[in-house]
């Protein structure tokens, strides 16, 4: 099938065939159709495989007949509502909008935090037709009164599950409530837990199920590889492992925050190139260290789940879980980032014991099984190996539970200052003062006619004189 065949209007083709692609994805197959009929869409597909598109097309094309090149405002607005989790996705769908509609006059801005607002607020009194925002941003916008929404008649929660599902919901049943009951809905998403399933379904009418794989599947393009891995020593496994492989263009995730900046600092210490992106960095920060990592001006790129959803890079070769997620849904988003467009990728994955349950939990979602595999050669740097080396050959000279001999703190000592044995400094004999009977605090000068402060006796009276 070709994009011709699925009715979509010429301007749309021309930049469909401006950007190289002549046939569409199962999932933009199966989601067009009925979203050009109007109906309400819930669609599930791997990430990778389209899932922008398959939304920003039919859009654009029930959009057209309002497209206007009136400089006035009230020619322009707001008509279509993108939500997206993350500023990063909010980024990249503003992208795909503009590219798609390129050859259309419908105007189209991005708002979310991170940045300074101003801008924004700007361009939405310009007026636009399709607004692509985060939850909290967006909300402050309402506060100030500078969006409208009496003429929008598309809804469109891309990542729905995290929309749905990680605290956003308050502020996603406040911006529904400020939207006209007669409008065209849809979800979009990788994953889908029944329970965000049945709170969508409040929302939409009938709607269209399209699911183009089996439920929490991964696409078939992206190899697992999972290493057996001492969790003392995982960071000196991934720098052997980088350095081994000599793997480029690294996506690795961490857990927390202070995990990520901890893991960058280490591997640009190392000299690897590497910088760490996570919800503390000013947008600025993250857009430059993007920037710089599709580049190739860095060679890895730490994150945490933040980044599991709206980054688009490439021909991203490797996905590596320094940590394994807690959810194990965000596994399929985080390997997600690799193996696009029908391009080959691999996920690599660092487990130590206490992740086991962790694993389990991915194999079990993914209905595969996930072998595990020792890592070639110890992951040890040269300092924790020596002193690991000294501390087992310690063991073995002591009966087990014994403390340490004074020879071995000895053999031990970095500094010789420590090995001398503790001398009392003696102290100089010091002069006393004659009419005190105290030592004289400088026996070189003659102390006399000194004023002694009494502050603890009460004020002299004409009695007392």
């Amino acid at each position: 099938m070709q994009f011709s065949d699925l009715g979509l209007a010429p301007e749309l083709l021309q930049s469909i065939t401006e950007q190289g692609y002549t046939e569409p994805t199962p999932v933009q197959v199966k989601a067009i159709p009925p979203i050009l009929l109007g109906r309400d869409v819930m669609a599930a597909a791997q990430t990778g495989t389209g899932k922008t598109a398959s939304f920003t097309l039919p859009m654009l094309q029930r959009l057209k007949g309002y497209a206007s090149t009136s400089v006035s405002p009230a020619r322009h607005p707001v008509r279509a509502l993108i939500l997206t989790p993350t500023r990063e996705l909010a980024a990249q769908v503003e992208a795909s909008v503009k590219t798609y509609g390129k050859h259309l006059p419908l105007r189209v801005a991005s708002v979310y935090g991170g940045v300074p607002i101003e801008p924004q607020t700007a361009a939405l009194r310009a007026g636009i037709e399709i607004l692509v925002a985060t939850p909290g941003r967006l909300l402050d916008h309402v506060q100030s009164k500078t969006v409208m929404f009496h003429a929008t008649s598309f809804l469109v929660l891309d990542e729905a599950d995290r929309m749905l599902d990680m605290g956003f919901l308050p502020d996603i049943k406040r911006i529904i409530a400020l939207l006209p009951a007669a409008r065209q809905t849809l979800l979009f998403s990788a994953t889908y837990s029944e329970e965000i399933r049945a709170l969508a379904k409040q929302w939409l009418r009938e709607p269209a199920q399209v699911e183009v794989s089996p439920r929490n599947s991964v696409t078939e393009t992206v190899t697992h590889t999972v290493f057996k891995v001492d969790s003392r020593f995982k960071r000196d496994a991934l720098v052997n492992l980088l350095r081994a492989r000599d793997m480029k263009q690294v996506l690795v995730f961490c857990n927390t925050k202070i995990g990520a900046n901890r893991l960058a600092y280490k591997l640009e210490k190392d000299g690897l190139g590497a910088a760490a992106i996570h919800s503390d960095r000013t947008q600025a920060e993250r857009m430059q260290a993007l920037a710089g990592f599709k580049e190739g001006n860095m060679r890895i790129l730490v994150a945490t789940d933040i980044a599991a959803r709206g980054l688009d890079i490439d021909h991203l070769p490797f996905v590596v879980n320094f940590d394994l997620p807690s959810n194990p849904e965000d596994y399929i988003h985080r390997i997600g980032r690799t193996g696009r467009a029908g391009l080959k990728g691999e996920a690599i994955s660092l487990i130590g014991e206490e992740d086991r349950e962790k694993l389990a939990s991915v194999e079990k979602l993914i209905k595969a099984k996930l072998p595990l595999t020792d890592l070639p050669s110890a992951p040890r740097s040269r300092d924790r190996t020596a002193t690991t080396r000294a501390r087992s050959v310690d063991t073995k000279e002591r009966p087990a539970g014994a403390r340490a001999r004074p020879a071995d703190a000895k053999a031990r000592s970095a500094d010789p200052l420590f090995d001398q044995p503790y001398q009392a400094q003696q102290q100089p004999a010091r002069k006393m003062d004659a009419d005190t009977k105290t030592p004289m605090t400088n026996p070189g000068k003659q102390q006399k006619g000194r004023q002694i402060a009494a502050l603890f006796l009460p004020p002299a009276t004409k009695h007392d004189a």
